[in-house]
């Protein structure tokens, strides 16, 4: 009964964070660029509804006009229904160069009935290696669901309908560099990598099925926006609801509890308790 109230605790708040969405949506045209696939990126319905579609020639993705320096993201994905074995459905911040920072949601897709593989991981100065990966509680290809992440100067939380998932602390103290100085767009690309994301790649992708298209909608940036070598944080957001609970975001009790229901019912891997993986130690970030 408990499990039962606790689960319907996280859908209430689900369906709250997504009528706030709906209320606050901005325009694709306006905050997006289609950098690759030729036609097969797509924005319509006014700029409020974006899809990307992957063919045997070509996927394709977008990017942000904006560069954000710390902040909350948030969109609502559909993804690829049906057999989307072999194809992924990336969606992440990054900054460039060889030693660029990188905050991933990668959606690694499966024959029909089976579920998805959400692949999560943070990269700093170049280095990632911190693969953590879940199933979901949910089917994302019927509906849509909100990703979002929290990234501030004390650490990065992933979240799935307002749900923590994963949090990433800053560990500087411990030697592990935290990204801060490196301003990151968001990027999203539809692409087939069935030499390893379905079962390691013994799954190969059914071109008969093509094409294969993701959708997103209601995109929210509440986010210190870079610009001329600096960072603003006074630009308007499309969701005053949380305009600055960003900054200083931690999980309170309530979200921690959602955080362990998560990672004990539906974590599959976690880098920090691979020790076949590290058999000289843990990383420091994993150490009590």
């Amino acid at each position: 009964m408990a499990f039962a109230h606790r689960l319907s605790d996280l859908l209430m708040s689900a369906l709250i964070m997504s009528s706030l969405m709906a209320a606050y949506a901005a325009n694709f045209y306006q905050d997006f660029d289609l950098t690759w696939g030729d036609h097969r990126a797509k924005i319509f319905n006014g700029g409020q509804l974006l899809s990307l579609s992957l063919d045997k020639t070509s996927g394709s993705g977008f990017q942000s006009k904006k560069e954000y320096l710390f902040g909350r993201i948030d969109m609502q994905l559909k993804l690829v229904a049906g057999n989307s074995a072999g194809t992924v459905t990336a969606y992440y911040l990054s900054s460039q160069g060889p030693t660029h920072d990188e905050i991933d949601f990668e959606f690694l897709g499966n024959l029909s009935g089976d579920p998805y593989i959400l692949h999560t991981n943070v990269f700093t100065q170049g280095k990632g290696n911190r693969e953590q990966q879940f199933y979901l509680w949910f089917d994302p290809t019927r509906n849509f669901h909100t990703y979002s992440i929290v990234w501030n100067p004390q650490r990065i939380i992933f979240l799935v309908d307002n749900i923590p998932i994963r949090e990433f602390n800053n560990a500087e103290a411990r030697g592990v560099p935290f990204p801060k100085n490196q301003p990151m767009r968001i990027y999203s690309s539809l692409w087939n990598a069935d030499d390893w994301a379905t079962r390691g790649g013994l799954v190969k992708t059914d071109w008969t099925k093509a094409p294969f298209t993701a959708y997103y909608r209601n995109f929210n940036a509440n986010a210190c926006v870079w610009s001329a070598g600096s960072s603003s944080c006074s630009s308007k957001s499309t969701n005053s609801f949380t305009d600055s609970a960003w900054q200083t975001q931690e999980l309170d009790a309530t979200s921690r509890r959602r955080l362990r229901w998560v990672q004990k019912y539906y974590m599959i891997y976690n880098y920090c308790t691979d020790v076949k993986r590290f058999p000289q130690g843990l990383p420091p970030e994993c150490r009590r």
